[in-house]
């Protein structure tokens, strides 16, 4: 759906990709798109990476996203985003917005005013608060399981992490792997971001790009900016054994996963690892009614990443493909399985699920 008030300035775009289980779930991005092709092709991409996302996390959510064109620095506005709101609202609960680059907690507030379908609000609002923090400490759980599997054990103890991207997730990443014992070099486009680290962590090595990073001697790299980092040129030029980061759709194109198993590289599934804050906001959205959002509920079933990704792990060697592969098939089992059950008809091997 486009979405267009002239008033505010709102351009927008909200895909639905799939609500085979239940309604679709996925946050908004606000970011100033070169134009509206670049903005349909990102947000149809990422409202796929939720269907499946959300399928192999065992919720009972489908696959949605929502896209403002625009500079959020500049163009935010509290009229703008109550516009947006109300077109989500128009969708009648098949999609559920929460947080996304460019949007923030006290931005769910402002279109929760005009919609009933917001998730990732505040706490003093009746929400779940900041889901970057359960999306890091599932990217973590990923990170131990490839570990557990590349090393045998579940560790990044004396292992090169390398982050490209220490924004929300990225900063409570370096914490976790800090505290397991890992050494970290970081790389972001923001300098601020990298001031950051240097004041709260000078224990992390800086890169000076993304670029120099990938060629830096690492045991694990994560992606934790846009998607796209992993394209041709950075598969051949990296280093690490394991790839495993917070990113949507870090594959820049089909046949990247099957690169990276050819060069013997481990990659953790984006829509696997970092499903921890969806997680979170679809915890706040199903229990609203029911005692509301609870924190440790959302984090064991978070922490439940380790286990899913050793049983991907599994899946892909006994099956010959690459990990990306083996959590598609998951995912798609599932959505075709309870869509059959719900009475929704669906072809065999169909991989484009609608509700």
């Amino acid at each position: 759906m486009y979405c267009h008030d002239e008033p505010s300035g709102l351009r927008a775009i909200i895909a639905i990709h799939s609500t085979a289980l239940g309604p679709a779930l996925g946050g908004t991005r606000f970011f100033p798109y070169p134009t509206e092709a670049d903005a349909l092709a990102d947000v149809l991409n990422l409202a796929r990476g939720m269907a499946y996302k959300n399928a192999l996390a065992g919720l009972d959510l489908g696959g949605g996203k929502a896209v403002i064109i625009g500079d959020p620095t500049t163009d935010k506005t509290e009229s703008l985003l109550r516009a947006y709101g109300r077109f989500v609202q128009s969708l009648g609960g098949r999609y559920y917005t929460a947080c996304d680059v460019g949007t923030y907690v006290p931005d769910m507030d402002v279109i929760a005013r005009e919609c009933d379908f917001v998730t990732g609000r505040s706490p003093e609002n009746g929400g779940a608060g900041d889901s970057s923090i359960l999306t890091a400490i599932g990217v973590f759980q990923g990170m131990r399981a490839c570990a557990q599997a590349a090393w045998g054990e579940p560790t990044l103890a004396d292992r090169r992490v390398g982050i490209a991207g220490v924004g929300k997730v990225g900063r409570h990443l370096i914490a976790h792997l800090l505290q397991d014992g890992a050494q970290i070099t970081v790389a972001d486009v923001n300098p601020a971001a990298l001031d950051w680290v240097r004041r709260n962590h000078p224990e992390v090595a800086v890169a000076e790009s993304a670029d120099e990073l990938i060629r830096t001697g690492l045991d694990v790299y994560a992606p934790c900016a846009l998607g796209g980092a992993l394209d041709d040129e950075t598969v051949g030029a990296l280093t690490a054994s394991v790839v495993c980061g917070a990113a949507n759709n870090q594959l820049a194109h089909p046949g990247i996963d099957k690169a990276l198993a050819d060069r013997g590289v481990l990659y953790a599934p984006d829509y696997l690892v970092n499903a921890g804050g969806v997680i979170q906001v679809g915890d706040e959205a199903a229990y609203r009614e029911r005692g509301g959002f609870s924190f440790e509920r959302a984090r064991k079933r978070a922490e439940g990443i380790f286990d899913t990704m050793l049983t991907i792990i599994r899946l892909a060697g006994e099956e010959g493909v690459p990990p990306a592969v083996a959590a598609d098939r998951l995912a798609e089992r599932r959505m075709r399985d309870v869509a059959r059950l719900r009475g929704i008809l669906l072809p065999e091997g169909a991989r484009e699920l609608r509700g």
